[in-house]
């Protein structure tokens, strides 16, 4: 492998978090600040939420502003607020009694990420640095396209607020607080009710939007007029649906995860195959994708396959595969206790040469599974090839020191450890809270964990919602970035367009396959819209788009979110821009390149061309199976119910004895 110096800095913020099923829930309550009106929201509010005061390290200029807390008006919790922070496009465009031009509104995921991590390390207005300066971002920020208002919810997330016993119980009373909200803002901004309103966010989002949507319409008086809404690297459904179901894609996106081996790519070809995964899209569809079935591995213990519950991250935003943790527990543990050196010598050595035993295996692939799930994985393949990665490809196994981490969001970013991140200073700053009228009952955190709801079940009022849109004239955009491994574009493509019926047919009618550019001509990722429904997918983006691709992100959304262009729409037998044969594949090649270094990118990793070139020839012709193999139900366990069959326990039985045995024997 060749390397090349490179340098830059990577922004990267946690948009999904752990849940955690029991903890006590703080409560907290909004500040009001000396010159709030008295009586009902009303205009008059507006001087009081205008932020006027110095921000702590701002010393560039910012179109105005106004940021604080509004109830949800949920009957007996006068405490449960959402936080805002809304920026003019133009100066007064906000306040305007006048105006009737567009808006828009942000939203984070996790569940539980605030939404301030969009406006600082994606599409707001400033960003905060590794080192906790602040630097201007007007010429990417979203609202240079539009007035523009980030908002942090459920209650109790980021600034936002909630009683002890006012946390939302799952995501319609999510959706009515929402509503509630809002209906506060419109007094506070009465322009706001009529003029066309774009909700756009990420992750989660892709399911906190749809629930949002669904209670609007269900709202007989709706306090604002919803146009459109645009979700990125969207998260509905199971869990295998988007982050298992597209890793044989996503190998063929980024095959240096694998070294560029076909053997390897064989191997996890047979377990999609085997799992179900590999699934048929046609255009439209033929049929809804069937309902995945997920087998879980000899050390998952939650059956079901929820992606919430299943997917943990570590502080520094990275993936870890459960061996990763397991072994920072043993060591740990190791060090905490009064072993003898041989003893613990003995301990490390037994440790390592299991561990050791599991590589090589894996490395040849000899004693691998042959026609049956890899009973070490079941069908968590996503989790597989992060293993297979960290283990064997430089230079992800850089991080084996540090227990094994891997970006998910972000695939050819192999930097170990990442720019610190953290908004926290800047929003807890005393300075800070008064300016934006913070509450002081509590502190600003990226992501808060709580019981929410029944997560990862699958949502089956799509095709309704989008009966509902068709009707009512609300767009739908999806977007996603080829370079996120977390919630890759297979999974959006499927549990979006081809399980929904919209405008009386169900799907897509052609493959997407379309290119377009940003607004320097450079190619920017494929196209596709039809019946009032967008698809796009970045090129060179990971999970968070705005922070990966800025520019590409800017076009997008003043062209197909807020805009009229055309390109990739469907009219008859013709699609405006014309069809690029070679877009109209499953996979969109990524970057050659992988960066590593510590804290910055220091270098840069090629695989020879001759690999390279090797490699194309095999996957050329190399012929992917299609028909999805029904797997018995006496293995597997269904995604969108909470059953657990015989053998789901057996394994959890054998897990624990797993567990059990790692920790005292090994």
């Amino acid at each position: 492998m060749t390397t090349t110096s490179r340098r830059f800095k990577t922004v990267l913020v946690l948009c999904i978090t752990g849940l955690t099923t029991s903890q006590s829930l703080p409560s907290s309550f909004p500040q009001i600040y000396s010159g709030a009106p008295s009586g009902d929201y009303s205009p008059e509010w507006q001087s009081y939420f205008e932020v006027t005061d110095p921000l702590p390290n701002v010393t560039f200029p910012l179109t105005r502003s106004f940021a604080g807390n509004l109830p949800v008006q949920r009957t007996g919790h006068p405490n449960d607020t959402l936080f805002f922070w809304a920026f003019e496009h133009q100066n007064g465009s906000l306040t305007s009694n006048s105006s009737n031009e567009p808006w828009g509104i942000w939203l984070n995921g996790g569940p539980g990420s605030s939404s301030m991590a969009g406006m600082f390390f994606e599409n707001g207005p400033m960003h905060i640095n590794g080192d906790y300066s602040m630097a201007a971002n007007t010429e990417f920020s979203w609202d240079t396209v539009a007035d523009y208002v980030w908002i942090d919810q459920p209650v109790g997330i980021g600034f936002s607020t909630a009683d002890e016993d006012g946390y939302v119980s799952g995501e319609d009373q999510m959706g009515t607080d929402f509503l509630g909200f809002l209906s506060n803002l419109v007094k506070v901004f009465p322009s706001l009710a009529t003029r066309p309103l774009h909700i756009t966010g990420e992750s989660y989002a892709g399911t906190y939007i749809p629930y949002i949507l669904k209670a609007y319409f269900e709202s007989p008086n709706p306090p604002v007029t919803i146009v459109k809404i645009a979700i990125g690297d969207g998260s509905v459904g199971s869990g295998p649906e988007f982050q298992d179901l597209p890793a044989v894609t996503v190998i063929e996106t980024y095959p240096q995860l694998i070294n560029y081996d076909p053997e390897v790519f064989k191997y996890f070809q047979e377990q999609s195959h085997l799992c179900g995964y590999d699934v048929n899209l046609t255009y439209p569809q033929n049929g809804t994708i069937p309902t995945l079935k997920y087998v879980p591995s000899i050390y998952d213990t939650d059956s079901a396959g929820s992606f919430s519950s299943r997917l943990q991250f570590s502080k520094n935003f990275k993936n870890r595969s459960f061996r990763s943790r397991l072994l920072s527990r043993f060591q740990e543990r190791s060090r905490a206790e009064d072993l003898r050196p041989f003893a613990k010598s003995t301990h490390f050595r037994k440790r390592e040469e299991r561990r050791q035993d599991w590589v090589r295996s894996k490395r040849d692939l000899t004693g691998r599974a042959n026609g049956t799930i890899d009973s070490r994985y079941g069908c968590d393949l996503l989790d597989e090839f992060i293993d297979y990665a960290i283990n064997f490809t430089f230079p992800w196994t850089l991080s084996q020191p540090d227990g094994g981490v891997f970006d998910v969001y972000n695939i050819p970013d192999a930097l170990d450890p990442e720019v610190p991140i953290d908004a926290s200073v800047f929003l807890n700053d005393n300075r800070t809270r008064t300016a934006i009228h913070a509450p002081t009952s509590k502190d600003w955190v990226l992501d808060f964990d709580f019981t929410f709801g029944a997560l990862g079940i699958p949502m089956t009022f799509l095709t309704d919602l989008a009966t509902n849109s068709t009707a009512n004239g609300v767009g739908f955009v999806f977007f996603s970035g080829n370079d996120d491994s977390l919630i890759a574009h297979r999974g959006t493509e499927g549990s979006y367009h081809s399980n929904t019926t919209f405008g009386g047919i169900q799907g897509f009618t052609r493959k997407p396959a379309t290119p377009w550019t940003d607004d320097t001509g450079d190619f920017a990722g494929i196209i596709h819209q039809e019946r009032n429904w967008t698809y796009v997918l970045f090129k060179g983006a990971g999970h968070l788009v705005a922070a990966t691709a800025p520019k590409a992100a800017k076009v997008f959304l003043q062209q197909f979110v807020f805009g009229t262009n055309t390109t990739g729409l469907v009219t008859g037998s013709t699609v405006t821009g014309g069809e690029d044969p070679t877009l109209a594949e499953d996979v969109m090649p990524g970057s050659d390149p992988i960066f590593y270094g510590s804290l910055s990118t220091e270098s840069s990793t090629i695989w020879p061309e001759a690999t390279r070139a090797a490699w194309t020839s095999f996957i050329q012709t190399e012929t992917a199976t299609v028909t999805t193999t029904p797997i018995p139900t006496s293995n597997a366990v269904s995604t969108n119910s909470g059953a657990v069959r015989c053998a789901a326990s057996c394994y959890y039985i054998l897990a624990v004895l797993t567990m059990f045995l790692y920790a005292f024997f090994l």
